[in-house]
């Protein structure tokens, strides 16, 4: 390993010192209900940030943050009224296929201005050192002159294009559009400039794209021949003096909308028949579509490739738990416990004395509500937060019959409401190993409405955020700082305990074997029908209906997971069944 990073660190000095990679906090997009919606990964631009920096392969010094576009650089290709739409609450709406009440308009407009800005510069960048640079967010192929979808309210492409073109440069433009989808915006946007070539492989046919060369490929074509039709695509492309490289996560096998079969390594060597080809040639690279969770690793191969020409793939990468880690092991202890341990306040004197109407001001005896506070900030929690459109947010600390609690609220639209619930309490568990006890954990994202993209699973009241992993990250890095072993919690309903499957067991065996027996039973079954199922009472066993056992799941914080031979031997003498619905499909619940 140590020698792997040392061979890493020398290319990264020798090729990547001068590959620039545009990122902005704002790439995060700030719709919470689009999390797990068509597996949309909102952090992907974060994610390969914090990988790139935890890994090697880049440093601060390989990052830069754009500006945002002016209206001005966006109105030399889209027309004022797809402007003036997509400055509304329901043009972004229709845009990103979500409901108007949910859209922060000033926020995602900052995104969208800010990736547009990072194009642009990329691209005056690329030109001015004849080499490769990445935009961490962009490649918005689908947004033409007068319209926008699919993801794309404008195109960055097109914007950067006709800057340079305002400011005199007539070099030579090529589009390599390698994301699933046809660039049918793209070449909208560019048909009138002689001076580009636009060329494709995609999975689906649109048909014909005006002044486009685009290969549409079979349905779920695997890497052989997709690298062969790309070769014969790079060789019919004319040398162009600056390159646009859509290198869209969307083409991998199990991406639920690419239509195309590509494996991990596939989009490596998909990136490197692309580099070689444009070698000492300017480009600017865009992360395009992915919808499944491993499309942000095909991102960082890109980085990764451009910095370093070198990839040491991300298999089993977790940015995300070694940035929290990060960020826990940087942050001031004193403030998290409201100026030290030595420090008292009236408050706490008065809770101690069990004064009138004094609560709990220490979260399990150690955080302050000033502590939370900072702590949910530097963990990027409240921003989130903010940037999905609340404001005045207040942090509550409370003592509870079952723990203490942590309550979050803000104000929208008005009125003030919870957005953030947690119940804690330290707790023994299996074998007396002392855990952080959840017994309520709720995220609300109440300015947000349900819909068929996003349904209303059993349990809840509005929709979340989208902050359920750094909620766990978070509760993680507390149970660590109190000296405790794990996570515990009771999850309510099916859906619950699959989401945090990957981590959590059922501490009893044999609850664990009849979890793993549902699984086998319902893995056919959408997720909303499965719990759906699970709650009616259609899930048969032994011949009764099967009733959901919300019992203790643990996390152990140093990865281990018990044996789980046993579970899975008693699993397999398990049969559920699971009946069909009755009537309508309509006349299902909630």
């Amino acid at each position: 390993m140590v020698k792997a990073l040392l061979s890493r660190i020398l290319r990264r000095a020798v090729v990547g010192r001068h590959v620039r990679i545009w990122h902005h906090p704002a790439y995060r997009l700030p719709l919470g209900t689009l999390d797990g919606a068509r597996s949309v990964e909102p952090r992907r631009a974060d994610l390969v940030r914090w990988y790139a920096l935890q890994s090697g392969f880049a440093t601060a010094d390989n990052f830069r943050v754009p500006p945002a576009c002016s209206w001005e650089e966006l109105e030399r290709v889209h027309t004022h009224r797809l402007i003036e739409d997509i400055s509304s609450a329901d043009g972004l709406a229709r845009v990103f296929s979500v409901d108007p009440a949910e859209v922060p308009v000033d926020s995602l407009l900052a995104m969208v201005r800010h990736a547009v800005g990072g194009t642009v510069q990329a691209a005056y960048e690329a030109l001015s050192t004849q080499r490769p640079m990445l935009n961490l967010l962009g490649g918005f192929h689908h947004a033409g002159k007068d319209r926008a979808g699919g993801f794309c309210p404008v195109n960055d492409m097109a914007v950067a294009v006709a800057a340079l073109r305002a400011g005199g440069w007539t070099g030579k433009v090529a589009v390599i559009d390698l994301d699933a989808h046809p660039p049918d915006g793209t070449a909208d946007c560019l048909a009138h400039d002689d001076g580009t070539w636009v060329g494709s492989l995609s999975g689906s046919d649109w048909g014909p794209l005006p002044r486009s060369d685009e290969t549409v490929l079979p349905l779920r074509c695997p890497d052989r021949p997709y690298l062969a039709a790309l070769r014969a695509l790079l060789e019919r492309m004319p040398r162009p003096d600056l390159a646009f490289v859509v290198a869209g996560g969307d083409v991998l096998a199990q991406d639920p909308l690419g239509q195309l079969g590509l494996t991990l390594r596939g989009t490596l060597e998909r990136d490197a028949l692309v580099l070689r080809f444009l070698r000492g040639r300017a480009s600017v690279w865009l992360p395009g579509g992915g919808y499944t969770g491993d499309a942000w690793k095909v991102l960082a191969q890109t980085a990764e490739l451009l910095t370093t020409h070198t990839v040491h793939a991300p298999v089993d990468a977790d940015p995300m738990g070694a940035r929290f880690a990060h960020v826990a092991g940087q942050m001031d202890t004193t403030r998290l416990q409201g100026g030290g341990e030595s420090w008292i306040s009236q408050e706490d004197v008065d809770a101690e004395l069990g004064a009138p109407g004094a609560g709990a001001r220490r979260l399990l005896g150690y955080y302050t509500a000033e502590g939370l506070e900072y702590g949910l900030f530097r963990y990027g929690i409240l921003t989130h937060i903010h940037r999905l459109g609340y404001t005045a947010l207040t942090i509550e600390v409370h003592n509870e019959s079952e723990g203490d609690r942590l309550r979050v609220t803000g104000e929208w639209d008005g009125k003030r409401d919870t957005l953030m619930d947690i119940v804690l309490a330290r707790r023994m568990v299996a074998g007396e190993q002392p855990v952080l006890f959840i017994h309520w954990l709720e995220l609300r994202h109440p300015r947000a409405q349900f819909s068929d993209s996003r349904p209303r699973l059993p349990g809840q009241n509005v929709p979340g955020p989208g902050l359920a992993r750094e909620a766990a990250e978070m509760l993680g890095q507390m149970a660590r700082r109190l000296g405790l072993k794990g996570l515990c919690f009771k999850p309510a309903h099916f859906h619950v305990a699959y989401g945090a499957r990957h981590r959590f067991v059922f501490t009893m065996p044999e609850r664990q074997a009849r979890f793993l027996a549902l699984l086998r039973a319902l893995r056919p079954l959408p997720l909303l029908e499965a719990t759906r199922a699970v709650e009616e009472g259609r899930v048969v066993l032994d011949g009764n209906p099967y009733a959901w056992e919300p019992d203790d799941m643990v996390y152990w914080l140093d990865g281990s997971r018990p044996d789980d031979t046993r579970a899975r031997a008693l699993a397999e003498r398990l049969v559920f069944t699971v009946a069909p619905v009755q009537g309508p499909p309509d006349s299902m619940g909630p």
